[in-house]
């Protein structure tokens, strides 16, 4: 089943003004349907557990000092993450939907004379394909709800994810800011989401190739291809779809082989469509050799991430030591089902 998979910390009175928030998230990988969900074919996305947000919001008076030179004349939040240290009001873009996420939240809450210190720690990397700006944004907004003594419900949560969402991609559809808070796949088909139940324990790798994703590219590519040749890409499009669909019978029946077999040929359609790479295209073949059930690219393609399926826990440290051996630069192993 998907829940709500985020860490708060037990909640006093809404009134406490000393409280430290504190709320975690993870990544997101498509496992089968990129590039045909911009085309009106479901997908299945799935959940990094191991790629996590960190996320704590500490009231200003009660914060540790930030080593900014602007922070003490700040008369506003504060911000310490990888990308900006110092003032939220003189963050870069490349922040602006976290501090939508502070912002919004607060609104939400009709909160106006509160400062918060606001910490991201984030595992997940950017322009992979694996949700990290909505990860990072479901992580903040559910900590500065937490440090107001507040639970977001899930459908609040989710819009404001998404009005951080729209800071940073424009339109989104909803497919990331639901998968970096769910601990199952969830299945996207037309604007509805649906968890998926699962039929056995289900282990896999994902690999960075250390090489930015062009999603953009990518996805006008395949919208010339199809202006260009209808009938052939809507015939990829929708064998993809059927994959999907393939794919979510597999792990509701607890098949490992099927799903990697569709896995595997998803990957040959998505290189049919050219949004595959060397990078990519090298991964899969390491981790193939590895002998995983299947490889495929993740995302929006020419760069990012390869997902491959192993066996069980051990075959999935093998299958991330010959990735890393082939060059990728992370790796992360997630499990889904039983995790006993």
């Amino acid at each position: 089943m998907t829940s709500n998979h985020l860490d708060h910390s037990a909640a006093p009175a809404a009134g406490d003004t000393r409280r430290t928030g504190r709320a975690a998230s993870h990544g997101k990988t498509i496992l089968i349907g990129e590039h045909a969900v911009v085309h009106g074919a479901p997908a299945l996305v799935l959940p990094v557990l191991d790629a996590r947000v960190v996320a704590t919001v500490t009231p200003i008076d009660a914060a540790p000092a930030v080593p900014h030179p602007d922070a003490d004349a700040a008369t506003g939040h504060l911000l310490e993450s990888a990308v900006h240290t110092g003032p939220l009001d003189t963050a870069p873009a490349a922040v602006l939907p976290t501090v939508t996420a502070v912002t919004a939240t607060l609104r939400h809450f009709g909160v106006t004379d509160r400062r918060f210190h606001v910490r991201v720690e984030s595992d997940v990397p950017t322009a992979r394909g694996m949700g990290s700006s909505a990860a990072v944004a479901a992580a903040v907004t559910a900590a500065v709800a937490d440090a107001l003594g507040h639970t977001l419900d899930a459908d609040t949560h989710h819009e404001l994810v998404q009005e951080c969402e729209r800071i940073a991609h424009g339109r989104p559809s909803g497919l990331d800011a639901r998968g970096v808070v769910a601990d199952a796949p969830v299945w996207f088909d037309g604007g509805r989401i649906e968890p998926v139940a699962l039929g056995a324990r289900f282990t896999f790798v994902v690999a960075d190739t250390g090489v930015p994703g062009h999603t953009r590219e990518a996805v006008a590519s395949v919208r010339d291809r199809l202006e260009r040749d209808p009938v052939g890409v809507r015939g990829t499009i929708d064998a993809i779809g059927a994959l999907a669909h393939a794919a979510r019978a597999a792990l509701e029946r607890g098949d490992a082989q099927a799903l990697g077999a569709s896995m595997d040929a998803a990957h040959g359609l998505l290189d049919d469509l050219g949004v595959s790479s060397g990078d990519l295209d090298r991964l899969v073949a390491a981790a193939r050799a590895a002998d995983a059930l299947g490889a495929k690219l993740t995302g929006g393609g020419r760069g990012g991430c390869v997902l491959a399926l192993a066996a069980d826990d051990d075959h999935a440290d093998r299958i991330a030591a010959a990735l890393r051996g082939a060059g990728a630069a992370a790796t992360w192993t997630t499990t889904i089902g039983d995790r006993a």
